[in-house]
């Protein structure tokens, strides 16, 4: 990883978002932030106020689960569909991985 890499990262971890700027970015409401938040889905920093923050990897996630509420997915079923999806491209990096060094 390149120091670049690193600082490419940090942006995407970093709470640079209010809600309502996120709600704006991905076409949805607060509420639907809210909903994704109580599915434990994403969990969005606080700032010193107690405002709701989010990073870009977290509206990334946020914007898939939102692709799958408009396809008719109930909300609790498109988080679970993701963290699914994300525990199985894990599974498949640590078979690479083990594939590599054997």
């Amino acid at each position: 990883m390149t120091a670049e890499d690193s600082y490419s990262r940090l942006d995407d971890d970093y709470p640079a978002y209010t809600m309502g700027r996120a709600a704006e970015m991905l076409g949805t409401t607060q509420g639907f932030l809210r909903a994704v938040g109580e599915a434990r889905l994403i969990t969005p920093l606080r700032s010193e106020g107690g405002h709701r923050r989010y990073s870009r990897y977290q509206l990334r996630i946020a914007a898939r689960a939102r692709e799958l509420v408009n396809q008719g997915t109930p909300i609790e079923a498109a988080c679970r569909i993701i963290i699914l999806e994300d525990q199985l491209e894990e599974a498949q990096r640590i078979n690479a991985e083990y594939r590599r060094g054997l």
